[in-house]
């Protein structure tokens, strides 16, 4: 297996002249040394970029007009924004990005994976990290020092046991019956406003301040899984449940109270086809609404297999989901343009002039 000492030096520190692996030399905490450092978009100006990239072409000029598009959003008084997250974006670099968009009125809604909302930023919100590491390390290894990895990110199983942990000591204390995952999660936000964080800018918390609701549809495949299920064992006969069925309802009830909406979807999955369903449900509850006026997916899935993940924006209006007058599907792996075209945006301003829709009051 060759290594790159220019590419991956912290690999290549931990492999011998014959590039077989050396974990004689390394513990676990020269594993868990150097932290992911997320991306501050208030301080960097792409704008100058992004410009630059309209008269590009390929991914480029896709980036730029979904600039454009999200820009449009914002400068759309009746348009409330809908994020979706899938993948592992908020681990690798671009959590405060998602939180200065949410405190900037640039996001009304989100819809997530699990994964993003707890595994990573409720983590982080507990005072832990995710550190730089290397695809090129022997896996087995990792896991006898209880280290897991997303590509070459690394995060602490114990410290993520006790994220499992937190969530079960939260769930105990709260009134026993079926919770939508959005009133679970808010009430996660509560506590970490409440004194709980040890990480203040969590994504979160941040949510539950500015009355932004966040829907994980697939709750329990996260950290916060575990907790629920710790929950439910120590308290068989009297324990809360995640009703996703509720939460499908909830998120219509925002869109037909939304009316204009666009949809900023980061990745693909379980996110990005809840929030372009609601379309669909509320006619089948008899209410005429709008499809999702704007749509920007970025992703790096391939359109052939028929994924959902993967299906086009144009695709889903077949389906009578997403107009394409305002679509943009971007191909890149999304830590390389999320900052770009929220910095863009940002820097442009226009934001300031949006009322903050302040859904989650509407429950």
């Amino acid at each position: 297996m060759a290594v790159s000492s220019k590419n991956y030096t912290f690999a290549a520190t931990f492999y011998n002249k014959n590039n077989k692996f050396n974990h004689t030399k390394m513990e676990k905490k020269d594993l868990l040394k150097q932290t992911i450092e997320h991306i501050d978009i208030k301080k960097i100006d792409s704008t100058d970029l992004i410009d630059a990239m309209r008269g590009m072409s390929f991914s480029s000029r896709d980036t730029a007009n979904a600039a454009d598009i999200f820009q449009r959003m914002m400068n759309d008084k009746d348009c409330s924004v809908i994020m979706t997250l899938a993948g592992s974006t908020s681990a690798a670099g671009c959590m405060q990005v998602y939180v200065d968009m949410v405190k900037n009125k640039m996001v009304d809604c989100i819809v997530s994976t699990g994964a993003s909302i707890i595994d990573m930023d409720f983590f982080e919100a507990l005072g832990f990290k995710h550190y730089k590491g290397t695809p090129f390390i022997d896996d087995k290894y990792l896991r006898s020092n209880y280290v897991d990895r997303i590509y070459d990110t690394y995060i602490d199983e114990e410290e993520l046991q006790h994220c499992d942990a937190t969530v079960k000591m939260i769930a105990d204390k709260l009134e026993p019956r079926p919770y939508s995952s959005r009133e679970f999660i808010w009430e996660l936000g509560k506590w970490l406003s409440e004194g709980g964080a040890k990480k203040k800018d969590s994504l979160i918390q941040a949510c539950y301040e500015n009355n932004v609701p966040i829907f994980c549809p697939a709750f329990s495949d996260c950290s916060a899984g575990f907790g629920l299920v710790m929950h439910q064992v120590a308290n068989p006969d009297k324990h809360l449940s995640i009703d996703s069925v509720k939460d499908f309802l909830e998120l219509t009830q925002i869109k037909i109270k939304a009316g204009t909406t666009g949809l900023f979807m980061v990745g693909g999955g379980t996110p990005k086809n809840f929030a372009q369903d609601t379309v669909v449900c509320a006619e089948v509850l008899g209410h005429e609404v709008d499809m999702h006026k704007y749509a920007i997916q970025i992703t790096v899935a391939d359109v052939r297999d028929g994924a959902c993940s993967s299906s086009t924006l144009k695709e889903a209006c077949s389906w009578g989901k997403v107009d394409t007058t305002f679509e943009q599907m971007v191909y890149a792996e999304a830590t390389t343009v999320v900052p770009l075209i929220a910095s863009y945006v940002y820097h442009k301003g226009d934001w300031q002039k949006r009322q903050a829709r302040n859904f989650a009051k509407m429950f």
